[in-house]
C-alpha cells in the first residue's frame, strides 16, 4: 500500500509540473528554449514555436511586455481578489468571478489537450515576465498564474443584469418584495458606447481583378480595448495571423491562415435569456415543484474579502441555483430563475483555436457547430473562393412566446426552453449574386442587397430587420459590378462620405433659404452649400453641420427627426428629409453662433478640430460616428484645448487576399504597445490618420526579410 501511495503521489506531482510547463521534466523557465519571437516593422510579433505550450508562453510574455499590468490584472481578477485592493466597489465583480472560476476548474479537464497547453503556456509566459521585471508591477500582482486562471476568462456569461433588473422591477411594481430575497449578485456591467461595433466585407473571385477572394476586417471598439496584432506559427499545427485581444491567448475575433479567414462584428441582438417563475414546495424547504416532482435548489456559500480602511473584512453570500439556471428572486411561494443560453460554456477559446486551424469551409463550419461562441456575426472568405456571413447565435428554441420583461410561470419542463434553435436555421448568406457580403452590426437580412431579400425570420427571437446609415453607405460602396483589387478595397474602406448629410442637407438648405437669412446665418448657409458632404480631414462645413445636427436632433426620436423614418420596404433610401423645418432653421442659427464661438470660423476644417493624438503625434484625421452615416467610423473625446481626439471606432484594420500565398495590409492605430516609452506605442498613429496601411509579412521568407529584432523571451543568461 505504501508503494502504491508513493506512485500516486509521484504521478500527481508529475502532472502538476507538466500542467504548467508543457512537457515532462521541462521547467516553465525553460520554455524560452522552444520559441522565438521575430518582430517586423512597427513591432508586429511573429511567434515561431515548437509546440502550442511554447506558443502560448510567447503570447503571455508579449502581452505583459507590451501592455504591462493589463494582462496579469485580468488574470488576477479571475481569482475574486480585486476587492482586497479596490474595496467594496469590487465585491460584486469578485463574487461573479468566483462563480466563473468554479466552472473553469470543474471543466478544465474536458478541454482538448491543445487548448490546455496554450492556456498553461500563456500563464507561464506572464509569470516569467513578471518574475524578471518585478518592479514594473504592483505588489498585489502575483507571478503564480495557471491555466485555470486563463480558462476562467472564457467562461460564458450568466443572465444579463439589465434584463433581470427590468423583470424584478416589474415584479416590485406588481406587489411587495420579500426583504433579502434576491441572492443573485447582479453586476451592472460596463456602459455600451454607441460607436462600438465593426465593419466587415468579403468579395468573391467574380468581384476581384485577381480572381481571388478578399476579406476586410475593421472593428470599432474603444482604443483601450486591446486589439493585439500577432502571428502564431507552430509547424504542422497552426499558422495564423490576426488580432489576439490583450488579456488572454484566445480572444481571437478575426484574422487568417493560409487557406481562409474571418471577421466578427458585434453583436447580434438575439435574446439568450428567459426568466421563469416556479412554485416553491410548501412541504419541503428550498425545493420547487416541476412536473409534480419536488426538486432541490443548491446553495453555494462564497466569501470575498474587501479592503475597509487598512483592514480586510470578509463578506459571505449564499447563492442558490437550479439545473435550469440561477435563482434571481424569491418570494414566500415562488422562485424566479434566469435561464441563459451559453451560461457556463467553457469551450469558447477551444473553438477559436480550432477555427484558426481550419483549412476548408467544411471544416470551418463544423467548428462553428460547436456553438461555444454564443453570439456575434461572422464574415468569411477562403482560398477556394467562398464567401459568407453567418448570424451566429445560441438562441433558445422557445416553447412559448418571448417573455420580454416578465417572468413566465411554468409548472412543467415542457414549458421551459431546453434546446437551441438549430444551427442550420441561423441566417446564412453564402456565395450570393453580386459577389459580396457585408455586415456593419445590423441584422442579417441585408448581408447582400440583391433581390430577393427575405425579411421573414424563421424564429421569433432572431433579430428583426434593421439597416442603419453606416450599413447603407457600405451597400452604396460595394453593391455594383466593379472588379476590385486589394488596394481598391483599402481605399473604399477609407470612404469619408457622411450619408446623413446626403439625406437631410437638401431639406435644411431649402428651409434656411426660405427663412431669408442674414448675417452669420446667411454665411452658414453658404458654407453648407459649398460643403461636399465629406468628413475628410480637409473638409470645410462638416463641423458646422455636425454641431447643427446635434442641436436639431437632441431629445428627438427618429420619427421626430426625419420626414421619412427608416422603412423595411425602402431600406437603402430611408431615413431621409427633415420632419421639423422650423426647428432645423432655429438649430442652424444657434449652430452658426456656436461654431464661431468654439472655432473662430464657420468653415473650420474637420481635421483642425478632430485629431489623432498619441505620444508626440498630433495630426488631423477624417471620419465620424456611424450614427452620422460614416463608414470610416471614429468617436472622439473632448480635449482641454477644445479639440477632439480619436478614442473609439476605427483602430485595427486588416484586408487580405487569398491567393496561393495570402497578401494582406493592416494598421493598428494605437500601436503594439500601451507603454509610452516603447518605440511601438505611437508609430502607426500618423499612418492610420492618413488612411494608410502597412504590408503584412506572413510567409517565413517575408518575415525573415523584414525582421527588425528577434529574441527568445525570458532567456536565461
Amino acid at each position: 500500500m505504501k508503494t502504491l501511495l508513493m506512485c500516486v503521489a509521484g504521478a500527481v506531482g508529475w502532472s502538476l509540473v507538466t500542467a504548467v510547463t508543457g512537457s515532462p521534466g521541462t521547467a516553465q523557465e525553460d520554455l524560452w528554449r522552444h520559441v522565438e519571437i521575430l518582430r517586423t516593422a512597427h513591432g508586429v510579433p511573429h511567434i515561431r514555436a515548437e509546440n502550442l505550450r511554447a506558443g502560448g508562453y510567447a503570447l503571455g510574455w508579449l502581452q505583459a511586455e507590451d501592455y504591462g499590468e493589463v494582462t496579469p490584472a485580468r488574470l488576477w481578477a479571475t481569482r475574486g481578489q480585486t476587492a482586497q485592493v479596490n474595496g467594496r466597489a469590487s465585491l460584486d465583480a469578485d463574487f461573479a468571478a468566483l462563480r466563473e472560476r468554479a466552472r473553469a476548474i470543474e471543466t478544465f479537464h474536458l478541454l482538448q489537450p491543445d487548448t490546455r497547453d496554450l492556456y498553461d503556456g500563456f500563464a507561464a509566459g506572464v509569470n516569467r515576465y513578471i518574475t524578471l521585471h518585478r518592479d514594473e508591477f504592483p505588489a498585489h500582482i502575483p507571478s503564480d498564474f495557471t491555466g485555470y486562471d486563463v480558462a476562467t476568462l472564457h467562461i460564458g456569461d450568466g443572465p444579463p443584469a439589465a434584463r433581470v433588473r427590468r423583470v424584478l422591477q416589474a415584479l416590485a411594481d406588481a406587489g411587495p418584495r420579500t426583504p433579502g430575497s434576491d441572492p443573485w449578485t447582479l453586476d451592472p456591467g460596463p456602459s455600451v458606447d454607441p460607436e462600438e461595433g465593426s465593419n466587415a466585407w468579403a468579395f468573391a473571385p467574380s468581384r476581384t481583378t485577381s480572381g481571388k477572394a478578399i476579406l476586410l476586417r475593421n472593428p470599432h471598439l474603444a482604443w483601450d480595448a486591446g486589439y493585439y496584432e500577432a502571428h502564431l506559427t507552430v509547424p504542422g499545427v497552426v499558422d495564423f495571423y490576426g488580432d489576439f485581444r490583450i488579456g488572454g491567448p484566445l480572444g481571437v475575433v478575426g484574422g487568417f491562415n493560409r487557406d481562409l479567414g474571418w471577421s466578427t462584428t458585434n453583436s447580434n441582438s438575439g435574446d439568450r435569456t428567459e426568466l421563469y417563475a416556479l412554485q416553491l414546495d410548501p412541504a419541503r424547504p428550498d425545493h420547487y415543484t416541476l412536473d409534480g416532482a419536488s426538486l432541490p435548489m443548491t446553495k453555494t456559500t462564497r466569501t470575498v474579502e474587501y479592503l475597509d480602511g487598512s483592514v480586510l473584512v470578509p463578506e459571505t453570500r449564499d447563492v442558490w441555483t437550479t439545473p435550469l439556471g440561477p435563482v434571481v428572486h424569491r418570494t414566500a411561494d415562488t422562485v424566479y430563475i434566469a435561464r441563459t443560453a451559453g451560461d457556463g460554456e467553457f469551450r469558447a477559446g477551444e473553438q477559436f483555436l480550432r477555427l484558426m486551424r481550419a483549412k476548408t469551409l467544411g471544416q470551418w463550419m463544423d467548428v462553428m457547430r460547436m456553438r461555444a461562441l454564443v453570439s456575434q456575426n461572422y464574415t468569411y472568405a477562403d482560398r477556394a473562393g467562398n464567401i459568407l456571413t453567418l448570424w451566429n447565435a445560441s438562441l433558445p428554441d422557445l416553447p412559448h412566446p418571448m417573455g420580454g420583461d416578465r417572468a413566465i410561470p411554468v409548472r412543467s419542463l415542457r414549458e421551459v426552453w431546453t434546446q437551441l434553435i438549430p444551427f442550420d436555421a441561423l441566417p446564412l448568406t453564402k456565395n450570393p449574386g453580386g459577389g459580396y457580403v457585408h455586415n456593419e452590426n445590423d441584422s442579417p437580412h441585408f448581408a447582400n442587397a440583391r433581390p430577393p431579400v427575405n425579411l421573414v425570420n424563421a424564429y421569433e427571437n432572431i433579430e428583426p430587420p434593421s439597416l442603419r446609415l453606416r450599413s447603407q453607405r457600405a451597400i452604396q460602396l460595394i453593391d455594383n459590378n466593379r472588379k476590385l483589387t486589394l488596394e481598391d478595397v483599402v481605399r473604399l474602406k477609407h470612404d469619408y462620405r457622411m450619408l446623413l448629410a446626403d439625406r437631410v442637407k437638401p431639406d435644411l438648405v431649402r428651409a434656411v433659404a426660405a427663412s431669408r437669412p442674414t448675417g452669420v446665418t446667411a454665411d452658414a448657409l453658404r458654407v453648407l452649400r459649398r460643403w461636399n458632404n465629406s468628413v475628410a480631414a480637409e473638409s470645410r462645413g462638416a463641423v458646422l453641420f455636425e454641431i447643427w445636427w446635434s442641436r436639431y436632433s437632441q431629445g428627438r426620436t427618429e420619427a421626430q427627426r426625419f420626414a421619412t423614418p427608416w422603412q423595411e420596404t425602402d431600406p437603402v433610401r430611408t431615413p431621409r428629409g427633415i420632419a421639423d423645418p422650423a426647428r432645423a432653421v432655429e438649430a442652424l442659427v444657434w449652430a452658426a453662433d456656436e461654431t464661431l464661438r468654439r472655432h473662430g470660423t464657420l468653415d473650420v476644417a474637420w481635421g483642425d478640430v478632430y485629431r489623432v493624438r498619441r505620444g508626440t503625434v498630433d495630426v488631423p484625421v477624417g471620419g465620424c460616428p456611424g450614427a452620422l452615416g460614416c463608414f470610416r467610423v471614429l468617436g472622439f473625446t473632448r480635449q482641454p484645448d477644445g479639440k477632439f481626439a480619436a478614442s473609439t471606432g476605427d483602430g485595427w484594420v486588416l484586408a487580405v487576399e487569398f491567393g496561393t500565398e495570402p497578401r494582406a495590409y493592416s494598421v493598428l492605430a494605437y500601436g503594439q504597445s500601451a507603454k509610452p516609452g516603447s518605440p511601438w506605442h505611437a508609430d502607426q498613429a500618423a499612418m492610420f490618420a492618413r488612411g494608410a496601411l502597412k504590408r503584412v509579412a506572413f510567409s517565413a521568407r517575408d518575415v525573415d526579410q523584414q525582421v527588425v529584432v528577434r529574441y527568445r523571451p525570458g532567456r536565461l543568461p
